[in-house]
């Protein structure tokens, strides 16, 4: 697995490739991220992405068809159970900042770490069925934060979702959860209790045990009885949202982010000292995120000329996906260009598809993606004070795009 730098070391330039550990040295692990956290990183879908750390998972513990893709098996020979676990908003590039308050984290990272990508839009929903799935968003539909449903005006959010519209037809794929059940492999997953039957959950998540946790202990200690309770195959799954919460509300590196940073170091210190001996550990996340400055906000409720032309608005403040009136493509283009200028990248759907940020899309999955999507640069955003929540337009920390420090996300691998 590709090494990452110590904490506070350079990252090394792009186009470095490190091999990985247990891998022959003349085989390479890929690309390192490069050294401009605003730098544009496309999803490495199909070998170094979000989507293959289940099917490589599944691999390990022998389910017929599953393919290793992240080459997992050389230095896990003889797993038998397998834990994962998702920090979410634990970014590659905010390694070296919780490197002061996180020793465990550090260390792994420092011994057993390799990027991933997470998926386009790089966003909590798409992101954890991206996981479950183990395919791209396009495949299984869930493609942003916020979403138009086809063929009406509703804006369905992801994390609200209550079953309607029904998950089994929103996201249609086979979960992983599943393949590793009919394969005879236990599963469980864990999370907090209030997320027990949600839409998202459903998408994401279905095909396992659901057991709630609330906190970092319950979620340790129910994550590691499930591990040993199994006598043949078996696969966990564990989640953990505070680091997110925390960057959103007072910002990356703000002292409750750094509190929420030493909770997830205990965590896995206690997550590695408990791993039976046949068991091995995966810690990855679903983005990064990054600080938007007051000055770095539009806001589209208030300027006049975003709203020409623009009938439904969707996705987030760092990824809008714009639905507009019949005709009027080419000329929201051309104004949002105009408006944010540098400040954001405005593609037409058909391009965004044909450049493969969502991979291959379904056509039923097509009309969910704007017509126009609008992909913030630098520490942008575009916000919208009056037709969304006003704690969205309040956050400090956001994620969605398509920048490094949003887009790629750690793999921590630790055997037992």
């Amino acid at each position: 697995m590709t090494d990452l730098p110590p904490a506070g070391a350079p990252v090394p330039p792009a186009g470095t490739t490190v091999p990985p550990a247990g891998v022959p040295a003349d085989r390479p692990a890929g690309p390192v991220p490069p050294a401009d956290p605003l730098a544009v990183v496309s999803p490495r879908y199909g070998g170094g992405s979000l989507a293959d750390v289940l099917p490589s998972a599944l691999a390990v513990l022998g389910v017929p068809g599953a393919v290793d893709l992240l080459g997992l098996a050389p230095g896990l020979a003889g797993v038998r159970r397998v834990a994962v676990l998702l920090v979410d908003g634990l970014g590659w590039y905010q390694l070296p900042t919780a490197a002061r308050y996180a020793p465990t984290l550090t260390g792994l990272a420092a011994t057993v770490g390799r990027p991933l990508t997470s998926g386009f839009p790089s966003t909590t929903p798409t992101s954890l069925v991206t996981l479950g799935a183990g395919t791209p968003p396009g495949a299984h539909g869930v493609l942003g934060f916020t979403v138009r449903v086809p063929g009406t005006d509703r804006v369905l959010n992801h994390i609200d979702w209550n079953g309607d519209p029904d998950p089994l037809r929103w996201q249609p794929v086979r979960t992983q959860w599943q393949r590793a059940r009919a394969a005879g492999v236990a599963v469980t997953v864990v999370s907090r209790p209030e997320y027990a039957g949600s839409g998202l959950t459903l998408a994401a998540n279905r095909g396992g045990d659901y057991r709630g946790a609330a906190g970092v202990d319950a979620l340790a200690r129910t994550m590691l009885a499930a591990l040993a309770a199994g006598t043949g195959p078996t696969l966990v799954s564990g989640y953990h949202p505070d680091l997110d919460r925390h960057g959103h509300l007072s910002g990356v590196d703000s002292a409750p982010w750094r509190i929420a940073v030493a909770e997830v170091d205990g965590l896995l210190a206690r997550l590695v000292d408990g791993l039976p001996s046949d068991a091995a550990l995966l810690v990855t996340a679903d983005h990064g995120q990054l600080d938007v400055p007051a000055a770095h906000r539009f806001d589209l409720d208030t300027d006049l000329r975003l709203r020409a032309g623009v009938r439904v608005v969707a996705g987030e403040p760092r990824v809008r996906y714009l639905h507009v009136e019949p005709g009027a493509v080419d000329d929201v283009v051309a104004t949002w260009s105009a408006v944010l200028g540098p400040a954001a990248r405005v593609r037409t759907r058909e391009e965004m598809v044909a450049e493969g940020w969502f991979g291959p899309v379904g056509e039923d999955h097509l009309r969910r993606v704007g017509d126009v999507v609008v992909t913030c640069r630098d520490t942008y955003a575009v916000l919208a004070t009056r037709s969304e929540p006003p704690a969205a337009s309040r956050l400090v920390a956001y994620h969605g795009a398509d920048t490094a420090a949003e887009m790629t996300v750690p793999l921590l691998v630790v055997r037992g």
